[in-house]
């Protein structure tokens, strides 16, 4: 995994639950990589579904990064200031015009009028059919979400820092993808695309489950010549961590009674253990922040 002194990179949680073990050692990957090589990192949080936002979820964020123990060089101080200053809400013109911008590629963008119901009719693993493709809406239509066209047997190639030489066959893993929901307010596609260009992101450190994610972004990315400095963004995407069942961990499948990592361990240690183990470092990385930092800038990891 190489890396350069010129590393920019970001925290990007949502305020959509409570942050879990998973998001947790993200966030240390990312900062002990940063810290390395002495590069920038950013506090930037996704909160373009508000629908799901949550002051408790909110809080959430700073209290974990506060309790890891670890820092960033540019971001909201606490809630307040994020809601004041930060918000996603803010820089909603200039998602607007990465939007029109894509809009003005031929047959890039179409009106979707179906319903979640209507989706899943049609497909039960709620993958989209594409059935308001041909009948060429006005993107005006009212409650009408905008969809990318993703044309047949699209393949997007990069090279992961992680997982190497990868082709992700974007037509399957996600199809006719939402840039703009029904509610008027561009997708999360779209936001991390537009922000990661405006902080400058030389590097994106993510989880394999986001691969797909990362291939429609930088798909999306490729359309419009204002968006070309996120192709240049080196990506890793870490191995998932599972639940005691074996299961992905996720916000969306925390139940009632659940707080997140913060609440479940007294001590960050099983975090640092966690990612000493991810990158094969010494069981004793894991005792403290410390530990974890000097074994991972002493490793031949690039």
């Amino acid at each position: 995994m190489p890396y350069s002194s010129s590393v920019v990179s970001r925290l990007a949680p949502t305020p959509s639950g409570y942050l879990h073990l998973g998001n947790a050692v993200n966030f240390i990957l990312t900062w002990l990589i940063v810290r390395r090589v002495h590069g920038t990192l950013h506090l930037r949080i996704d909160d373009l579904d508000r629908a799901r936002l949550r002051p408790a979820y909110l809080e959430n964020i700073f209290r974990t990064i506060e309790w890891l123990g670890i820092d960033y060089d540019h971001g909201p101080s606490g809630p307040e200031d994020f809601e004041r200053n930060f918000s996603q809400l803010y820089r909603l013109p200039e998602y607007q015009h990465f939007l029109r911008e894509l809009g003005q590629v031929p047959d890039r963008l179409y009106a979707c009028t179906c319903s979640r119901t209507e989706i899943l009719a049609r497909s039960p693993s709620g993958s989209y059919s594409g059935a308001c493709r041909g009948r060429h809406l006005s993107l005006d239509t009212p409650e009408a979400a905008w969809r990318a066209h993703v044309p047949a047997d699209t393949v997007v190639h990069f090279t992961d820092l992680w997982q190497g030489p990868l082709a992700i066959e974007l037509t399957r893993e996600l199809g006719d993808f939402v840039v703009r929901r029904k509610d008027g307010v561009p997708a999360y596609q779209i936001g991390s695309i537009v922000d990661d260009v405006q902080l400058g992101v030389t590097l994106l450190v993510r989880g394999v489950d986001l691969l797909p994610s990362t291939a429609a972004q930088r798909w999306l990315a490729a359309q419009v010549p204002e968006a070309a400095p996120f192709l240049a963004a080196r990506v890793l995407h870490h191995p998932l961590l599972p639940d005691a069942s074996g299961n992905k961990l996720s916000k969306s499948q925390q139940q009632p009674l659940d707080r997140g990592i913060v609440a479940e361990a007294a001590l960050p240690r099983p975090v640092y253990e966690a990612v000493a183990r991810l990158l094969n470092l010494p069981p004793e990385a894991g005792r403290s922040l410390q530990a974890l930092q000097a074994a991972f800038e002493n490793a031949a990891i690039g």
